[in-house]
């Protein structure tokens, strides 16, 4: 599949480095991400777990460290090298949302935190599809995303020339496309922004793989 994230792939090898520094330890103040991906990681029971738009690595990291096992995927080649140099216990591939580099019912469950804002609205629905193909039946996957109905374009980011579009979300809007891709919604959560944070809300959608 032909996809045209050209715009985003490039802008976040741009940032890299520099989102590896500012980034990669959030989870270090994120209690309920924690939480939330150790209910991952047991829903899991040993299999397989899917990071979906990985960046650098952080939380594929995090994932490896509670024993689980953890293939990260990203769209930009330099944040999967950075990756593999960070996490080398862990394994990563390159590829789209939209045409992941993945067999079949490969995954136990799956989490994708804040990639799904890159996509444009009509593209929500063929990635959950797609991650659909990827879980094995009763997998679980997690998804986060910036709560709102705006599109912010960012052409400068921490000094680097960039050309992405942040797509805010809302809750229902998401889960009703997951619920389309045959999901079942099991838990919703909504929260106010961290002082370390963009200052956003965020939304959350833990949902089951139907079939």
């Amino acid at each position: 599949m032909v996809t045209g994230h050209g715009r985003v792939r490039g802008s976040y090898d741009a940032v890299a480095e520099e989102y590896l520094g500012r980034i990669g330890g959030e989870l270090a103040y994120k209690v309920v991400d924690r939480a939330l991906l150790g209910a991952l990681v047991e829903e899991a029971a040993g299999g397989l777990i899917a990071d979906l738009g990985c960046g650098p690595g952080h939380v594929t990291g995090w994932l490896t460290g509670q024993g689980a096992s953890v293939v990260g995927v990203d769209l930009s080649p330099r944040m999967v090298e950075l990756a593999r140099r960070e996490q080398p216990k862990a394994e990563f591939r390159v590829g789209d949302l939209l045409a992941l580099p993945a067999a079949d019912v490969e995954f136990a469950a799956a989490v994708a935190l804040y990639s799904v804002i890159h996509l444009e609205a009509e593209e929500l629905l063929p990635a959950f599809v797609e991650m659909r193909r990827v879980l094995r039946p009763g997998g679980v996957l997690l998804v986060s995303f910036h709560l709102g109905d705006e599109v912010r374009r960012m052409e400068e980011w921490w000094g680097h020339r960039v050309d992405v579009d942040f797509h805010f979300l809302e809750t229902d809007a998401v889960a009703g496309r997951l619920v389309e891709a045959g999901f079942g919604i099991e838990a919703r959560l909504e929260r106010e922004g961290l002082p370390e944070e963009a200052p956003t809300r965020r939304g959350y959608l833990l949902a089951r793989r139907s079939g």
